[in-house]
């Protein structure tokens, strides 16, 4: 089991997988952590959706050019929730992210146009799509980060200030 801290610190977001399914017994403990996350007033607004037919992928992928990888991956998670907490969702997708990460699983989470993507699951009207996160076993050939975005990350002393601002 890998530690937490350097679950935190280590993760970094994946969209490049290999054609390889996630396991049941994995798939089951990131949902279970998507379901043990807290929730403002205890709601638990969270509803999963999981895709992991490779034609529902791939209609998911081209529904953006940002989203396209999503086609890729073993499977997606889409957040859809019962009442609007972004926060709540943010803590599911986190959750599920990271526990996916302590089983060798890479993940990313996307954003793809929610009245389109309601309809392609079957969304009823009501609820609310927040997050797309799609996972998979990372392609080591194609692990790093790409050179737009491989930069270092702001020192503390720029990022914290103790006791005011």
């Amino acid at each position: 089991m890998m530690d937490t801290y350097r679950a935190v610190v280590d993760k970094r977001d994946q969209r490049a997988f290999l054609p390889k399914p996630v396991p049941d017994d994995a798939l089951r403990r990131m949902l279970q952590a998507a379901r043990m996350t807290g929730s403002s007033k205890n709601r638990e607004p969270n509803r999963l959706v999981v895709v992991r037919d490779p034609a529902r992928l791939r209609a998911m992928g081209a529904l953006s050019r940002f989203g396209a990888w999503i086609a890729d991956a073993a499977v997606a998670v889409v957040i859809v929730q019962t009442e609007r907490h972004e926060f709540d969702a943010g803590r599911c997708a986190q959750n599920m992210m990271l526990a996916a990460w302590s089983d060798g699983i890479g993940s990313c989470p996307a954003h793809l146009p929610e009245a389109e993507l309601a309809r392609l699951l079957g969304v009823p009207d009501g609820l609310h799509i927040n997050r797309v996160i799609g996972f998979g076993y990372i392609d080591p050939a194609r692990m790093a980060a790409p050179r737009s975005v491989a930069r270092t990350r702001l020192p503390l002393d720029q990022l914290v200030h103790w006791d005011a601002w």
